[in-house]
Parts: C-alpha cells; sequence; structure tokens
C-alpha cells in the first residue's frame, strides 16, 4: 500500500492498494454515494456494507453523466435525502462520474465534504486527484465547474482486474503523459508488461504517477501557473471528444493529442519527442478516429481552457519534463494537424485492439 499527500487547503491523502473498498470510512453520518450504473454491484456493495450511505445515486456512465441535467437530478435527489450541511458526497466509479459527483458536493449548499473512490486507471491518476469537478456543454469539455478538493481519495487497485483491456490502455495516457511532462521514468515503465492488473509495478507505477500530480497541483492549486502543464496532450484531446459527442473516450483522445502536442514541439524548435508519443500509440491500440477536418477541430480547440484574451495557448516541451506554454500560430497548428493524420490514420501499428 501507498499513500500520496496533496497539499492543501484542505490537504488530503492519496491512499493507493488493494481491498481498500472493504474499508472506506468517513466521519460524516449522512452520506450520499454517487455511482455510475454500470458499476459492477459488487463495489457498490463494498462501498454501501463500509458506509451505510443515506442515499445511492446511480447515474449514467461515462461522460453521458456530465452534463446539466445530470447534475439537476442529483441535486435534486441530495436535497429529497436532507443530506445536512455536514453531510458527504462519495463519489465512486471512473473520472466522469466522479467529476459529476464532486461537483455535486461543491454545489449543494455551497459545498459539502466530497470524498472520491476510484475504479478506473484514468480516474485514479487523473480525476481523482486536485479538486477539478465539473460538467460538460455542447460547446466543449468541462466548460462548467469548480475547485473543490476531496477529503481522501482511495485507489482500490482491486477495481482495475474488471476493466476490458482496451479501458485499462485508455487509462494509461495520463500516467505517461506524467512521464513525457516530469518523470521520465515512467514512459518505459507505462509500457512494461508489468503494468497490468496483478502486474509486478503495477502499484508503485500508478503511486509514481499520480504523486507527479500530487505535487503540481500542491504548488498550484487553482491552475495559476504550472498546473496547466498537466493538460499537455489535451488540447487536442478535448476537440475530438466534443468533435465526435464523446465517440471518442478520453484516453484515447488524451493518446492521440500527446502525438500532436509532441509534433507541434518539434515544429516551435523543441526536441523530436515523437517517437515517444507514437511509441504509446502502438502500445495503446486506440480505435480508429472518423474522418475529421481541421476546420472541424479548430473551433473546439480555440474554447480550450487555456486560452485567453490573445487566443489559444498549447502545452509544449522543450524536452522531457520541460513544459512551457506557447501559443502557436494557425499555420503550424494546421501543418501539423496533417502531419498528424499521416501518422495516426496512416500507421498499420494502430486500429484499435487486436
Amino acid at each position: 500500500m501507498r499513500q500520496i499527500e496533496v497539499g492543501g487547503p484542505p490537504p488530503y491523502t492519496v491512499t493507493v492498494g488493494p481491498g481498500l473498498l472493504r474499508g472506506l470510512q468517513v466521519p460524516q453520518r449522512h452520506i450520499a454515494l454517487i455511482h455510475p450504473a454500470d458499476l459492477p454491484a459488487a463495489f457498490v456493495e463494498r462501498a454501501q456494507a463500509a458506509l451505510s450511505p443515506t442515499e445511492t445515486i446511480a447515474v449514467p456512465a461515462r461522460d453521458d453523466c456530465k452534463t446539466l441535467e445530470v447534475l439537476s437530478g442529483v441535486l435534486s435527489r441530495l436535497a429529497a435525502a436532507n443530506i445536512p450541511r455536514d453531510g458527504a458526497v462519495v463519489g465512486l466509479g471512473g473520472g466522469a462520474a466522479t467529476d459529476l459527483a464532486g461537483f455535486a458536493a461543491a454545489s449543494y449548499l455551497r459545498g459539502v465534504a466530497f470524498y472520491t473512490a476510484p475504479t478506473t486507471l484514468l480516474g485514479m491518476v487523473d480525476a481523482a486527484v486536485g479538486g477539478k469537478t465539473g460538467v460538460n456543454l455542447p460547446e466543449g469539455k468541462n466548460l462548467v465547474g469548480a475547485f473543490w478538493p476531496p477529503q481522501a481519495v482511495w485507489c482500490d487497485t482491486d477495481t482495475l482486474a474488471t476493466l476490458p483491456d482496451a479501458v485499462f490502455r485508455e487509462g494509461a495516457a495520463e500516467a505517461y503523459k506524467h512521464g513525457l511532462i516530469a518523470d521520465p521514468s515512467l514512459l518505459p515503465r507505462v509500457l512494461s508488461p508489468e503494468f497490468r492488473p496483478g502486474g509486478t509495478n503495477l502499484e508503485d507505477t500508478l503511486a509514481d504517477a499520480i504523486a507527479v500530480k500530487a505535487g503540481v497541483v500542491t504548488r498550484d492549486p487553482t491552475e495559476r501557473g504550472e498546473r496547466a502543464f498537466l493538460n499537455f496532450g489535451h488540447t487536442l484531446a478535448h476537440a475530438l471528444e466534443a468533435v465526435t459527442h464523446h465517440a471518442v473516450p478520453h484516453g484515447e483522445a488524451v493518446g492521440y493529442g500527446l502525438h500532436y502536442a509532441a509534433l507541434l514541439s518539434r515544429a516551435l524548435g523543441g526536441a523530436d519527442l515523437t517517437p515517444h508519443t507514437h511509441a504509446f500509440l502502438r502500445w495503446q491500440r486506440p480505435a480508429p478516429l472518423p474522418p475529421l477536418t481541421f476546420e472541424q477541430v479548430m473551433p473546439y480547440m480555440a474554447r480550450d481552457k487555456k486560452a485567453d484574451a490573445d487566443g489559444v495557448r498549447f502545452v509544449l516541451l522543450h524536452d522531457l519534463a520541460r513544459p512551457y506554454l506557447a501559443r502557436v500560430p494557425e499555420a503550424v497548428l494546421r501543418a501539423e494537424f496533417g502531419r498528424w493524420q499521416a501518422d495516426v490514420q496512416g500507421s498499420a501499428s494502430l486500429g484499435g485492439p487486436g
């Protein structure tokens, strides 16, 4: 078992290890447990047995839950259950469900305690840490939300054994990204045959990937500076999700986005890190993308949350573990989009799990 401390306010602990759902404990007496409807019943039952929640709320799976309509329904359920101000919301499931649960906790009664138990690799490495909560709009991903840190995070590695291989590989994109921006030792470890449910390096690699994000959000809790670096690859990724109406899952979109960001970095004079990002795509084996044009994708990139009054900014790399923010001329964005398409659509090594 590993524990990673995240600085506050308020500080909290991320615990990584097997069997954690059976030992969940919170000090609050009135608890709402929120989980996706397709979560294995055994996980819900373990959390219910440990927490004895006042209310258990099932929400749609994946990004279908991250809407204002679903949020409104959850808030009404909290009110109908009389969850008090000294109550708590516990988010159980993947990153989408925990994002929604955290935003519900931040919004209800102007904020109640929030805890999260992510059950996917993507949720553990990314969504569970840092206090970003929110929902999507038709205009783009995560455009409505709040910073609302959890009181504790429990990453029960036993839950990863139930994930389809493609979903596990999807989640690895965020761990690999942490290797690119901060800890290059993660790169070969993520691609190792032992980075899998039950693998010998799973717990330590997972904990070290989480530690990268924990360090960044401790130093920059509300994304005033270096926390933006965690969005390496995400400008295109979020655009791909939005333009395909979430037909492209987040982790696969990030995998594709990492390669585009590496191409942009090289075009602006950085080291050529495309062998790393292409190696990850070969390992991840994402599903093929539908035909897309630069004109379709660019409006969504322009609405990225890193944009400011002067335009859209991208996280790029001078070299491994040397990220920076830059505005990229549209001519470069367009040219590298063409190279990116040639790489990801023309490679026989991609095309989904085989």
